[in-house]
């Protein structure tokens, strides 16, 4: 798995950005957020998440860790894919997704591109207890927790368990206890599970 890609831009566009590092360029797909935000710049360090399938291999970049995460949650929802979920965050921005998805707001939701009335609802009731809990406990991750706590949830679901219910034993260990090695998460949800 790519965690990131740090390298030089080579080409940039409202819908796609070509990274080159070491000689090769990664074509990744970005929304308007992050095009706006590497803009300007030359050198960039854009957070990656695969979308790996039998008839394609597609990258897709972000510029800050609440944007892909609030993309991770988008897809993990069934009917949501990655180019839906990245329409999504270039009409709106993580932040207006995530308080409509807690507000119930079906028709800012609506209001994107792409996405009907069954759909928004869908996302509001697979997402909003999620969402709703992380803001209510107040539950902001380090970066090294959250790093952590998604490469513990992809060794547990690479073993075979279930992702929903793997994410919701490492969130109650990450909430009990930070600053864990991903081994004493994997080792510690292994009893849980």
């Amino acid at each position: 798995m790519i965690d990131y890609i740090k390298g030089t831009i080579s080409q940039i566009t409202p819908a796609f950005v070509t990274v080159e590092t070491y000689g090769v360029g990664y074509f990744i797909n970005i929304s308007l957020t992050t095009f706006s935000n590497l803009e300007k710049k030359s050198e960039v360090k854009i957070l990656i998440h695969e979308v790996i399938r039998e008839d394609t291999h597609q990258l897709y970049g972000f510029a800050e860790t609440g944007e892909r995460e609030i993309f991770r949650h988008l897809i993990s929802v069934t009917g949501v894919g990655a180019n839906t979920a990245r329409m999504m965050l270039s009409s709106l921005n993580p932040l207006e997704i995530e308080q409509a998805i807690i507000g119930s707001d079906v028709n800012l939701l609506k209001s994107v591109k792409g996405i009907g009335l069954k759909t928004a609802q869908r996302i509001i009731v697979d997402l909003k207890e999620k969402l709703g809990k992380q803001v209510s406990s107040g539950e902001i991750f380090a970066v090294s927790d959250n790093t952590n706590r998604e490469e513990a949830l992809s060794a547990l679901v690479m073993l075979g368990f279930a992702k929903s219910a793997v994410s919701k034993v490492i969130d109650k260990i990450v909430r009990e206890e930070r600053n864990l090695t991903v081994e004493e998460m994997i080792k510690r949800a292994l009893k849980n599970l």
